[in-house]
């Protein structure tokens, strides 16, 4: 069988218009319950091979060269971004050539396992550049106890709060994406809370999602080795509240990059802004609004009182740090956006469970308390040690902070988390993060070049000798943070991925030093 000649092409009608010969071809080459996919690795025998440029904006990577590998695993079909490339005359399969195939993957995998519109299953985007993993997770553990199930697409993985599995990319690609959606909502899932990278944006990951409802949490210095600039970044992050159809957007006015995407805000979509003290009204043109004040912290948690479009109340949640009342704020316009009353919404705030790696805390009671956190820009790591400030004077201590940053990753960042760290905590222990092909030891200097005493930091480049430094020398009484990898279970080192559990390490260091973790 030879390869079919014809390309799809055109002056560039709407996705549905091309999408409908792609989609009278695959359905006469290959039966409807065949997969789709990008990844050679994950076809089996019939399914088809879709093999395009990645990245909108960027090229990061083409399929085209492993259409002999997918064919060899048992590609029934291929689809090919025709554009630069010379398709085989002989391939044993039918491989159909389609112009801007990237932009097509994500809403032809949309149809092809039949994903639902939002009447079926609502989808929350979240993005940011901190905060997403923990609201995608309140979202979805308050929505599933308002009575719908909720899944998570994100960091911590694919599926129901209770059963993620790992996939490697807080946004998969568009194929997987789509598949993953069909399949949760076969599972019974009404709605999903979807982490939406900056990443996944540009590169076209989310596209053919029907989102209904868009987070926007902050935006600080993160990714610029991929973006190149802030106004970049913020463009990226910017695209999922232009989405097709969007219905609602919940943003939070304390940061600047929000001001301006409520200014911004499409005509027809609803919007709600948040924030933290400020005045009692919208400030920026939004139909709803929702404020925080007389924030209290505690050892166990945070109590703020929540007024706003809806209604006022007093909120007791087991978290600590305002930037946690920040995402709350969201996790709450969110809920509300979803259709969830003012009381019940207040209700599931203050049931929320903690979300893994992010302020998970160990120990405490008869030895130093210690916080794992996935802190790994310069704006999460000073929340982070200013959450914990008010904790450590509590119980009479000294703050720890042990960390170190990316390999092959914005170098920028490494001296401004060293200004802060020494700036913020009593004791500063540098150590590897995912040092990647990076010399772990040029990473560490470069982070105490911004502290103006790098002598007073520890270094420590074995990430588990520390741990283990730390929590062996620290006062009972001291506050231990464990930044930079959170829920992560390796640790990239020379380009190999060895198992690494900072939960594990700190639970191995406590049970040395003889203190219940």
């Amino acid at each position: 069988m030879t390869a079919r000649s014809t390309t799809v092409n055109s002056d560039r009608p709407s996705i549905a218009a091309r999408l409908t010969p792609v989609l009278d071809w695959l359905r006469a080459q290959v039966p409807a319950g065949a997969d789709i996919t990008s990844d050679t690795r994950k076809l089996k025998t019939g399914d088809v091979f879709v093999a395009y440029v990645l990245g909108n904006v960027r090229q990061h990577g083409d399929g085209r060269p492993h259409i002999p590998q997918a064919i060899a695993a048992g590609a029934s079909a291929v689809l090919a971004e025709a554009h630069g490339y010379a398709m085989p005359a002989d391939a044993p399969v039918r491989i159909l050539p389609v112009d801007g195939l990237a932009e097509l993957a994500g809403p032809l995998a949309a149809q092809w396992y039949s994903v639902p519109g939002p009447d079926a299953l609502r989808v929350i985007g979240v993005t940011g550049t901190n905060g997403k993993t923990s609201c995608s997770q309140w979202i979805a553990q308050a929505l599933t106890k308002q009575g719908e199930r909720c899944a998570v697409v994100g960091t911590l993985g694919t599926g129901f709060v209770d059963a993620l599995v790992a996939t490697g990319f807080t946004t998969p690609d568009a194929l997987q994406l789509q598949h993953s959606l069909a399949d949760l909502h076969r599972a019974g899932a009404r709605a999903i809370a979807m982490e939406v990278s900056s990443h996944g944006l540009e590169q076209g990951r989310v596209d053919g999602t029907r989102f209904d409802i868009a987070v926007f949490t902050n935006l600080t210095q993160d990714h610029l080795d991929y973006h190149g600039t802030m106004a970049e970044y913020e463009l990226a992050k910017a695209r999922l509240f232009n989405w097709p159809d969007l219905r609602a957007a919940v943003i939070n006015r304390d940061d600047a990059a929000g001001v301006r995407l409520l200014q911004n805000a499409r005509a027809g979509i609803e919007t709600l802004e948040y924030g933290i003290d400020g005045d009692a009204a919208s400030q920026h043109g939004a139909k709803h609004w929702l404020r925080a004040t007389n924030v209290r912290a505690h050892r166990t948690g945070t109590t703020f009182d929540v007024d706003g479009s809806f209604g006022h109340a007093t909120v007791h949640a087991p978290t600590v740090g305002l930037f946690n009342v920040s995402n709350l704020l969201g996790v709450l316009g969110a809920l509300l956006a979803a259709g969830v009353p003012w009381q019940d919404a207040i209700a599931r705030l203050e049931k929320l469970q903690p979300v893994s790696g992010r302020m998970e805390r160990f120990g405490g009671e008869d030895g130093p308390l210690v916080v794992v956190d996935y802190a790994h820009t310069p704006d999460a790591l000073e929340q982070t040690l200013r959450a914990l400030a008010p904790i450590t004077e509590a119980r009479g201590g000294k703050l720890w902070a042990v960390f170190g940053c990316g390999g092959d990753r914005d170098p920028g960042k490494r001296p401004q988390m060293g200004g802060i760290a020494e700036r913020l905590a009593q004791h500063v222990v540098l150590t590897s993060d995912n040092p990647r092909s990076e010399d772990p030891q040029h990473i560490l200097d470069e982070i105490a070049d911004g502290m103006d005493d790098p002598y007073a930091a520890t270094q420590i480049e074995d990430r588990a000798a520390a741990i283990l430094h730390a929590v062996r020398h620290a006062d009972a009484h001291d506050v231990i943070v464990v930044a930079g990898k959170g829920h992560e279970s390796t640790q990239e080192i020379a380009g190999r991925k060895r198992p690494f559990s900072d939960q594990e390490h700190v639970r191995l260091a406590l049970a040395a030093r003889g203190v219940n973790a």
